[in-house]
């Protein structure tokens, strides 16, 4: 990933992560390394394109956010997420829609603060978090909105391995070459039985809350929110 300095998802790069996986899936790719460039993974939604888009911009977007997660947590060949630096809420989603995490000690750090910028999850990113850490860890993860070292991460369950910075993204490059070594339809089978429950979950809850979750984002509460978080967090007041 090489969007800005963030890897801040907008718009057209959630746009380009879907056309990039469907390109993918039709290629001879067998695996998929996701990272970021110089030391950032994602630092999530670009909070200053929301708040300069407003309610309009966020009727186009959260359709566009949702896409890029569920394309990547169904794509059909494994994924391997070299987490290189910060992957803040989005950031983080996204590379738990990953089969492998793998995360670079003393990089930055990692966890879902969406509740500290004052919007609710779309229930794609919120059970992609579920799926992964036990029920107590999810909930303190969830209402708590911290962020964790690598070393906590590795802990709770939020990746599966740290290593050494400068192995990062060979060791990636491995596990993907092994993962991608097994046949690809008996990959693909264990891994739509493995989220198969999730799956579920996801159209359930997408069907039950996602249409009052998108009004929330649109709300004049949700952006006082989002400007507080903002100043708060970059000392850059919003107008």
């Amino acid at each position: 990933m090489n969007h800005g300095k963030a890897n801040a998802f907008d718009l057209e790069f959630c746009q380009e992560v879907v056309r990039r996986l469907d390109d993918l899936s039709q290629s001879a790719v067998r695996a998929l390394v996701i990272t970021g460039q110089d030391g950032m993974f994602s630092a999530g939604v670009d909070l200053f394109r929301v708040l300069d888009g407003g309610p309009a911009y966020v009727r186009a977007f959260l359709p566009a956010l949702k896409k890029a997660f569920e394309t990547l947590l169904c794509f059909q060949k494994p994924v391997v997420a070299a987490i290189n630096g910060h992957a803040i809420a989005g950031g983080c989603v996204l590379a738990c829609a990953a089969d492998q995490r793998l995360m670079a000690l003393d990089s930055g750090r990692i966890g879902i603060p969406e509740l500290r910028v004052g919007v609710p999850f779309p229930t794609v990113a919120l059970e992609m978090v579920r799926m992964l850490v036990a029920p107590a860890q999810f909930r303190s993860l969830v209402y708590e909105g911290a962020t964790f070292t690598p070393k906590e991460a590795n802990e709770i369950g939020l990746v599966d391995a740290t290593v050494a910075p400068e192995e990062l993204l060979d060791r990636a490059v491995a596990l993907a070459g092994s993962l991608g070594a097994i046949p690809q339809e008996v990959f693909t089978m264990t891994k739509r039985q493995i989220r198969g429950p999730l799956m579920k979950r996801i159209s359930e809850g997408t069907g039950q809350f996602d249409a009052a979750i998108d009004q929330l984002w649109t709300m004049p509460a949700t952006f006082e929110a989002i400007r507080a978080y903002v100043a708060r967090t970059f000392k850059k007041p919003q107008a």
